[in-house]
Formats: C-alpha cells, structure tokens, sequence
C-alpha cells in the first residue's frame, strides 16, 4: 500500500480502472440494487477531480444500467466489457456486431433457465448473460458446466467466448474484453501510474495485459487464482485504498 500511494502522489500521468460489482459494491441477490453508496461516490469524486487522473469504472454491465447505479456520476466507463465506452458523458460502440447469433443461443438459455430456479437470463446489447446467483449453488454450478459445453461449438462457429463469472455465464463477441480495452486505451495515452482493481474471470484479461508493464498495479478483490500482482479480501478494503489515494 505505501509503494502503491508513493507511486501515485509522484506520478503525472495517472490511470485508474476500477471494475463496479464486486469492487466497488457488493453482489446483491437484485442486480439492479447494487447503487454506488454514498461515500465511494465522494471517493470517486475525488480522484476525478485531482489534476492527472483518468478514472474509468470498467464492467460488464449494460450501459443503461451503469449509467444509473453510478447516479450521475461523471465519470469515464467501459461497459460490456469493452464494447461501448462513454467518454466525457458521451456514448460510443466500440464493436459492429449485429449479434444475430442470440437468436439461435436463446432457447438454449431458456431451457436452462427452467431447470434451474431462481435463475435468469439478462440480454446486454452485445451479450447475453445466464445469471444463477439467486439459484442452489450446486444446481447452478452443474447445470452452467451442462450449458457451456451444449453451446461451446456453436460459439466457436460463430466467434463467440463463453465467460465463465462469479454465477453468471456470459456469451459475447470474441473480440471483446477487458484486456483488449485496456490495451485501446494505452495505444493512445501512456501513463506512469496505472491501478486496476477487479474480483472477476473478466477482470483477469485486464491483468494479463498489464503483466508486464512496470506501472501498474493489479489488485485481485476476494478469492481464487489470478494473474494480478496483489490480492485485498474485499470491497471494504477497495474503500480504504480509495481514501488514502484521496486524502
């Protein structure tokens, strides 16, 4: 932490990507209760307003809905992990897919959706999204190991990925990611600071391509194997870091 804040105050040229759900707030059983709080929308305020930031929440939420959990927040976001961005409050694709394919996936998904209970399928512009948070953990984890395998060939054919995410199956565009965004973003601008903090499968993308650059930080929120240099246990620790940066 103090390499990290050192690191930040000497720098001028700084870039902060900060992934939403299970980063900056909780998984809530309701994704659409997941609303920034109070005092990490004042953080984020704050880094927005230090001179030399760029700060971007990078997620795989839609667009319509991170524009409202942020709560007008004016703030830089990648959205659906990469396939639209908005920059300075103006919204932009980033891909050109007609995603006819979600035609032919979808009453796989609905299929699936009605052998597991409490699940459900949320459409994205660019993805479809199989969510079994709210479902029996062992039911959801053999029945989404049964849908990826059923349509892996058929996403294969259709240059499509599978993202297996914390009790979510996502299906997008194989051009799509976090990494690839992030690597946009740094053919444009350098910087000699860089943060990235993320809990997820998606988030590791984004650490892949920050491996090797001697700038960065890549912090893992919460359990399991991953490719960032440092690991914090929760959000709340995500906050703590955030109000030392701002202080």
């Amino acid at each position: 932490m103090t390499e990290l804040i050192e690191k930040y105050r000497g720098a001028t040229n700084r870039l902060i990507l900060l992934d939403y759900d299970g980063t900056l707030v909780n998984y809530y059983p309701e994704p659409g209760a997941a609303v920034l709080p109070d005092h990490i929308f004042h953080l984020l305020t704050g880094l927005l307003n230090t001179p030399n930031n760029e700060v971007y929440i990078i997620t795989g939420r839609s667009s319509i809905d991170i524009d409202r959990l942020l709560n007008n927040l004016p703030i830089n976001i990648i959205a659906e992990h990469g396939a639209m961005m908005r920059i300075n409050g103006v919204w932009k694709n980033n891909i050109s897919d007609p995603c006819l394919w979600k035609e032919s996936l979808m009453p796989v998904l609905n299929q699936v959706t009605l052998k597991c209970p409490g699940s459900f399928i949320e459409e994205k512009r660019f993805s479809l999204a199989w969510h079994y948070r709210n479902s029996d953990s062992a039911t959801g984890q053999a029945i989404s190991a049964v849908l990826r395998k059923s349509i892996s060939r058929a996403a294969h054919t259709a240059h499509l990925k599978i993202i297996n995410g914390n009790k979510v199956i996502e299906i997008l565009n194989v051009e799509v990611g976090k990494g690839r965004a992030v690597k946009d973003l740094l053919q444009h601008k350098s910087f000699d600071f860089i943060l990235s903090a993320g809990d997820d499968a998606t988030d590791e993308e984004m650490f892949a391509n920050l491996a090797d650059n001697r700038n960065a930080f890549t912090i893992k929120v919460g359990n399991g194997e991953t490719c960032a240099r440092y690991k914090f246990a929760d959000i709340f620790e995500v906050g703590r870091l955030l109000q030392n940066l701002t202080r």
